[in-house]
């Protein structure tokens, strides 16, 4: 049997993007692995709009006498400096290497920063985004609303059967997912808000709005209980 706990190696992720000028940027992105939390070589202090007192959420339950700077804006500083002068449609050559395998997009500069994202904003200490680390460790690039679905119920309803093998009450009507979801989409709201005020341009604003689209498509295929798309996917396993 696999032996799944052995790999300690740091994640490594990285996003390069190729502009049509020649214009060339990288983001290298190190996760420790048990943690599934970013690790930031950037010894230098955060801009002063990255600080709990100008981009903290309404909703967020950090406190601020002990968190100084914000987890998600510190960890989109460089990416959201970089693209304030670019447009969201733009194309560009996305290029995505892991540890597996590289992916290759042509795609809206919004495409790549929003997949970019969905990396960043998890791994950056947030305890609402948090709820998305296990999605990080099988990042799939580019994915689609479907195959995000997919992961995200899979992923939690597999954490449901490892719950009831240990003897605690398994979810298994989705009720505290439809509930991370909802915080989730209240976060990227009011990201999008603080972003907006410092971009130029629109990429990363449109990048998190784009996010938060995948929330609510997927917390509205909870409530609305119509599975029929996955139920033909599952046939194999269903019949």
């Amino acid at each position: 049997m696999a032996d799944y706990g052995k790999k300690s190696e740091i994640m490594k992720i990285n996003y390069r993007f190729s502009f049509p000028s020649g214009v060339e940027k990288e983001f290298d992105v190190f996760i420790e692995p048990k943690t599934l939390t970013v690790i930031r070589t950037d010894r230098n202090l955060p801009p002063e709009w990255t600080k709990m007192e100008n981009f903290q959420c309404p909703h967020c339950p950090l406190d601020r006498d002990i968190y100084k700077y914000c987890p998600v804006a510190v960890n989109l500083k460089d990416v959201i400096t970089f693209f304030s002068d670019t447009a969201s449609y733009e194309q560009v050559k996305i290029t995505v290497t892991t540890d597996e395998r590289q992916y290759i997009k042509e795609a809206a500069v919004q495409t790549g920063v929003g997949s970019l994202l969905g990396v960043l904003m998890p791994t950056s200490g947030c305890p609402v985004l948090g709820k998305l680390k296990a999605l990080v460790r099988f990042h799939l690039p580019f994915s689609s609303i479907e195959e995000t679905e997919y992961r995200v119920f899979s992923a939690y309803l597999l954490a449901q059967f490892v719950k009831m093998k240990r003897g605690r009450k398994p979810d298994w009507e989705f009720r505290d997912l439809k509930n991370i979801y909802e915080e989730i989409r209240l976060l990227n709201q009011s990201v999008a808000k603080k972003i907006a005020d410092l971009e130029k341009k629109d990429t990363s604003i449109n990048s998190v709005i784009v996010l938060n689209n995948f929330a609510d498509t997927v917390t509205f295929s909870i409530s609305d209980s119509d599975l029929s798309y996955f139920e033909k996917v599952l046939k194999s396993f269903i019949d």
